[in-house]
C-alpha cells in the first residue's frame, strides 16, 4: 500500500459473500475490483446492478460503480490486498469430502499478478489447513517472493484467513457490525489482516493463528448443527408417540436453562448442511455427535417427504400445495435446501398435482422439469390445492389465516399455524 492511501482491493467471486464484501470495501473508499468467472455476472454488475436477492445490496452496489470504486471482471489484476470468497463444495465422491480446488484455482490467479508488500486473505469456509496449502501453492507458483511460515527472515507478503458471519437478509449490516476471527499465518499477517478489516468492520476483530480461524468458522456451524439435530429428532420422537412436538418444545423452554430451537424438514444452506463434514473429514475416528447431528438433520427431510406422501395418499385426487423451496424463511437462497428436495420429490411423484408456492422465485429449479408441477401464487394454491405442505416459514405463509385454510389437509413442518394440530 502506498502511505495512507487506501489499498486497492481485488475481491474473487462475486456470489452470496463476495459481492456484498466488495461493496461495503468500496463504500469504504477503497477501489474495488470484482473477478468472477461468470460474464454475466461481470456485465450486471459492470451495470449496477445485482444477480442476488440481499437486501439493500442494489442501491449500494449503483452507488459504489457509479462512483468508480467497484468494478467488475472476468480478469485479475494487482492489486494491494486480494480477498478470495470462492466456494467451497464436496467432491463429486459422495464421502463429503471438501473440494478446494476453487480456492486453489483463485490462490493461482492471485500469485500471477502478486507482488512484494501484498496481502492475500481467505475468507471461503475451509478445512482446517486450507490457508496454509494456499500459501504453499503460491509460494510454488511464486520462487522470488518469501512466503510467511517459510522463511527465516521478513516474508514478502501476508496471508490470512478470516471468514464471514452472516444472516442472509442481513448481511451488509452484519458484515459491517459482526465480531471477525482474523488467522494468520503469523502474528505479522493476522496483523497486516487486522489493519485492512478495520476499514470497515465495526465488530471486534480478534486475531489468532489461521488453523484456529479456519477450525472457529467450522465449529460456529457444527454447534447450530448439533442444535438444530437435537430438535428435529425430538420432532420425529413426537411422531411416533403421537405428541405435539411445538408443545413439547414449547412447554420445555419455560425452563431457564432449556432454549430448544424449532425443528424443520431438514438443515439447508451452504454453511450449516456442509461446513460440520469438514470437521469429519478432518477426524473423522474422533467427530461422533458432529457426524450423527448432520445424518439426523439430513434423515429429517426423508422423514418429512414419508409423511407429506402419506397425507397425501390419504387426499387421492388432490392437488398438493408445498409453500417454499428456500433454506430459510424470506431469502432466495435455494442452496442444499431441505424444502427444495421435498417439493422435488413430491413433483416427481405425483406430477401435475404439485403446484409450488416460492415468492422468491422466478421459475422452478432445473429438477422439477418434465415433473409437470407448476410455480403458482399462494392465492392460487389456496384456491386450488386441497393438501397443504408449508416447508419454509416465509411471512406470506404465516398469516394466512385458518379460514382460508378450512377443509384442507395440512402438514406444517415449520410449526407456522399454531392452530394446527
Amino acid at each position: 500500500m502506498r502511505g495512507d492511501t487506501k489499498p486497492d482491493v481485488c475481491v474473487i467471486g462475486l456470489g452470496y459473500i463476495g459481492l456484498p464484501t466488495a461493496a461495503i470495501i468500496a463504500r469504504a473508499g477503497c477501489p474495488v475490483l470484482g473477478v468472477d468467472v461468470s460474464e454475466r455476472v461481470v456485465e450486471t454488475i459492470n451495470r449496477g446492478e445485482i444477480h442476488i436477492e440481499e437486501v439493500d445490496l442494489d442501491g449500494l452496489v449503483q452507488a459504489v460503480v457509479q462512483r468508480g470504486l467497484l468494478r467488475a471482471s472476468t480478469e485479475i489484476s494487482p492489486a494491494d490486498v486480494f480477498v478470495i470468497a470462492v466456494p467451497t463444495p464436496f467432491a463429486k465422491d459422495g464421502n463429503h469430502t471438501p473440494d478446494t480446488s476453487y480456492v486453489m484455482a483463485a490462490a493461482e490467479k492471485v500469485a500471477s499478478v502478486l507482488k512484494k508488500g501484498d496481502t492475500v486473505i481467505l475468507e471461503s469456509t475451509s478445512p482446517v489447513g486450507t490457508t496454509e496449502a494456499m500459501r504453499d501453492a503460491i509460494a510454488a507458483a511464486r520462487p522470488d517472493l518469501a512466503m510467511p511460515g517459510l522463511t527465516d527472515g521478513q516474508p514478502d507478503v501476508s496471508l490470512a484467513y478470516c471468514p464471514e458471519r452472516v444472516l442472509p437478509g442481513k448481511i451488509l449490516e452484519e458484515l459491517t457490525h459482526n465480531d471477525r476471527s482474523i488467522g494468520g499465518i503469523t502474528p505479522r499477517c493476522a496483523r497486516k489482516a487486522l489493519a485492512f478489516y478495520k476499514r470497515f468492520v465495526k465488530g471486534e476483530c480478534v486475531t489468532t493463528d489461521a488453523r484456529s480461524a479456519e477450525m472457529t468458522k467450522l465449529v460456529e456451524n457444527a454447534f447450530r448443527d448439533v442444535n438444530i439435530a437435537f430438535a428435529n429428532e425430538l420432532s420425529m420422537i413426537a411422531d411416533r408417540q403421537g405428541l405435539d412436538v411445538w408443545e413439547v418444545i414449547r412447554l420445555a423452554n419455560r425452563h431457564p436453562r432449556v432454549n430448544i430451537l424449532t425443528p424443520g424438514p431438514g438443515v439447508g444452506g451452504h454453511c450449516i448442511a456442509v461446513d460440520p463434514w469438514f470437521i469429519v473429514h478432518g477426524a473423522p475416528e474422533e467427530a461422533k455427535i458432529i457426524r450423527q447431528a448432520r445424518e439426523t438433520n439430513d434423515a429429517k427431510m426423508h422423514h418429512v417427504l414419508a409423511r407429506a406422501k402419506a397425507l397425501v395418499e390419504v387426499n387421492p385426487g388432490a392437488k398438493i400445495a408445498c409453500l417454499g423451496l428456500a433454506f430459510k424463511a424470506n431469502i432466495d437462497d435455494f442452496r442444499e435446501s431441505p424444502a427444495r428436495y421435498v417439493a422435488a420429490s413430491l413433483a416427481r411423484e405425483f406430477g401435475e398435482r404439485v403446484q409450488v408456492v416460492e415468492p422468491y422465485a422466478g421459475g422452478l429449479p432445473k429438477e422439477f422439469e418434465g415433473t409437470g408441477a407448476e410455480l403458482v401464487d399462494i392465492d392460487t394454491a389456496l384456491e386450488e390445492c386441497g393438501v397443504l405442505i408449508p416447508l419454509v416459514d416465509h411471512d406470506v405463509f404465516k398469516v394466512i389465516p385458518p379460514e382460508e385454510r378450512a377443509n384442507k389437509a395440512v402438514y406444517d413442518t415449520r410449526g407456522i399455524w399454531p392452530d394446527v394440530a
